[in-house]
């Protein structure tokens, strides 16, 4: 292990299987895992970067919700609802983009600064005097931490971001995150599975020496994963200086240029944040990405990311990360592909469930993480849809320690 790597151990008698398959087909369960993780869970909105100047803004759908992220006149970076007050329209309909000075509704015609607050509304004198701060756009929640800008749509368990990703800090500090700008716009994919397929495939690299040739090529043996602890994982690796079986690796390790602003035991490595419960923050020596899933139904999921550069990288980094970029996009087209037929087998009666290795341990504590936050998922067989809240509830209850 590098040494950063925490100091986790896996314990002899863990118990290897995962949820079960009915936690991937049910609609009440779903509603229940958008209010308690995705809503009351930081989500990685963007970077600082993405809204450089004031009136630069994003927009963010997910789990019913409309958010805005939106640099204002005095420079800071806030998250709004993307709903005016009026009648709740669409403020802004582009995923990006820039205002002048203020936002106006294309609906009526109502104008917000950009600190949300309201400068007017059309025709002010078929209402009553409207306050600004009253009708302002409703604030979310938002922290800035290390370049990415993350917002909570509700109060939930974590702490702040900074206190949440404090594990992290130091080493991805090397990589002069609040620094980098992106190469291209936050991309989105549908998907035809439930999202915690997604999760479960991308929480650990048992699959990746028989699923991923080009990832086995740069880095074989050198990868490892840690457990989630405290909501939080990492797996490792370093490339191999003699790889190169695959044209896009080889002329990678041939052309990646040593970044000496990091640590020697950084220059050649890739490393993978986990945030639960659907985040991930990946950095080579050329880059950083983050990557997100969101569920649209059942059977459906919305996977969302960007990529960053230092902002002065040299022509050999550029090729470097366009290289990587081949082998980051041959690996998310194979890992789609696993979580389809992964996803498949939850609703047959012929799948018994799964039985864990030591290097799927990764699987095995996200799962625990969202026992611990939907108690409900620890029935072997689902409750039935109109009852599942009220059983989370109950369960939820009969855990708590008595006053």
């Amino acid at each position: 292990m590098n040494e950063m790597a925490r100091d986790i151990s896996i314990p002899n008698d863990w118990d290897r299987s995962g949820l079960p398959g009915w936690c991937y087909h049910s609609a009440a369960l779903l509603d229940l895992e958008k209010q308690h993780l995705f809503r009351e869970h930081w989500q990685i909105a963007c970077h600082v970067s993405d809204v450089p100047e004031p009136g630069n803004y994003i927009t963010m759908d997910f789990v019913g919700d409309r958010a805005l992220i939106l640099r204002g006149q005095d420079g800071e970076v806030r998250a709004f609802h993307n709903i005016c007050r009026h009648r709740g329209s669409r403020l802004v309909a582009d995923a990006s983009g820039k205002c002048r000075n203020a936002l106006v509704c294309p609906f009526h015609g109502w104008v917000y600064n950009l600190d949300g607050t309201l400068r007017g509304a059309a025709r002010p004198r078929s209402f009553p005097p409207l306050d600004k701060n009253e009708f302002a756009l409703k604030p979310i929640e938002c922290e800035v931490w290390q370049g990415l800008v993350f917002i909570r749509l509700a109060p939930g368990p974590q702490p702040s971001v900074a206190e949440l990703m404090k594990p992290f800090e130091e080493e991805l500090s090397f990589y002069s995150p609040t620094e980098m700008v992106p190469t291209a716009d936050i991309w989105t994919h549908e998907t035809p599975v439930n999202w915690k397929s997604v999760r479960d495939v991308d929480n650990e690299g048992y699959h990746v020496a028989m699923a991923h040739p080009a990832l086995q090529d740069l880095y074989g043996s050198t990868y490892y994963d840690e457990p989630f602890v405290n909501g939080l994982c990492r797996s490792f690796a370093t490339y191999n200086p003699h790889a190169g079986r695959r044209w896009s690796v080889r002329q990678y390790v041939k052309i990646a240029p040593e970044n000496k602003a990091l640590p020697e035991h950084l220059r050649k490595a890739w490393i993978y944040y986990g945030i639960f419960p659907n985040a991930v923050i990946a950095v080579t020596p050329e880059t950083m990405q983050f990557y997100q899933e969101f569920p649209l139904s059942v059977g459906r999921t919305m996977l969302r990311g960007a990529i960053y550069r230092h902002r002065d990288e040299s022509r050999e980094q550029r090729a470097a990360r366009y290289l990587a970029f081949r082998i980051d996009r041959d690996t998310q087209a194979e890992d789609v592909q696993l979580t389809v037929w992964s996803n498949e087998a939850m609703t047959s009666n012929a799948f018994a469930g799964f039985y864990l290795s030591d290097l799927e341990y990764g699987v095995r504590t996200h799962h625990d993480h969202l026992r611990d936050v939907l108690p409900v998922v620890n029935e072997e067989k689902a409750p039935e849809e109109k009852d599942m809240a009220a059983r989370n509830d109950q369960m939820r209850r009969e855990r708590q320690p008595e006053a």
